[in-house]
């Protein structure tokens, strides 16, 4: 697999690009920037590598993405590529991940989206995590994402007490350790040696 060289974290300018592409998508079912990362996360971090020409139509809400230009078709994929190899590179080597979560008009991070991006990261992969969901002792650490996920859920059966601010200042660094070390340094450490980056 040829390995995308240039990994560093795209800057501010480049995230606002990606966002207002994925935002312009006609479709309107295209993720944004929070639930992307999220989903990359989880995709990185589960127990089997998925290529890009899988997890893009899920990405872009099942539909192809219209491109203006072959030149803005290359801008796009190479910008996602880098934040992809961003988030590997992270958590590969063991480092601190720390989710991209957009804030609400009072500067309030609420992380649904990015945990709702790494839920819909770990149906692609679902029997895979259903051994994580299932077992027992670590099962548990999924719960901080559960809860985020289905907080403003449509069916009321599905959301969890109301989360308070406090709850969410304590469950979101959760939620980042599940992204990490909990999942891809102990459940699955084998993979942990394998390249993920994308080609």
């Amino acid at each position: 697999m040829r390995t995308f060289t240039r990994a560093d974290p795209l800057t501010d300018a480049e995230l606002d690009r990606l966002g207002d592409f994925l935002e312009g998508c006609k479709s309107g079912k295209a993720m944004n920037l929070e639930e992307l990362d999220g989903f990359f996360a989880a995709l990185i971090a589960g127990p089997e590598a998925v290529m890009p020409s899988e997890y893009n139509r899920e990405l872009f809400g099942g539909e192809t993405p219209e491109f203006s230009s072959l030149d803005e078709a290359k801008e796009i994929l190479g910008l996602l590529t880098r934040h992809w190899n961003t988030i590997a590179g992270t958590l590969l080597k063991g480092e601190p991940y720390v989710p991209l979560l957009l804030e609400d008009e009072n500067g309030v991070a609420h992380g649904n989206d990015w945990a709702r991006g790494f839920m819909r990261g770990m149906h692609m992969r679902h029997d895979g995590w259903a051994e994580l969901v299932n077992d027992e002792e670590h099962g548990g650490c999924l719960i901080p994402m559960m809860m985020l996920c289905h907080e403003h859920d449509e069916d009321p059966a599905m959301r969890p007490k109301p989360i308070s601010a406090e709850q969410r200042e304590e469950v979101i660094p959760l939620v980042e350790m599940t992204a990490g070390e909990q999942c891809r340094l102990r459940y699955w450490p084998e993979s942990a040696s394998k390249t993920r980056e994308s080609s």
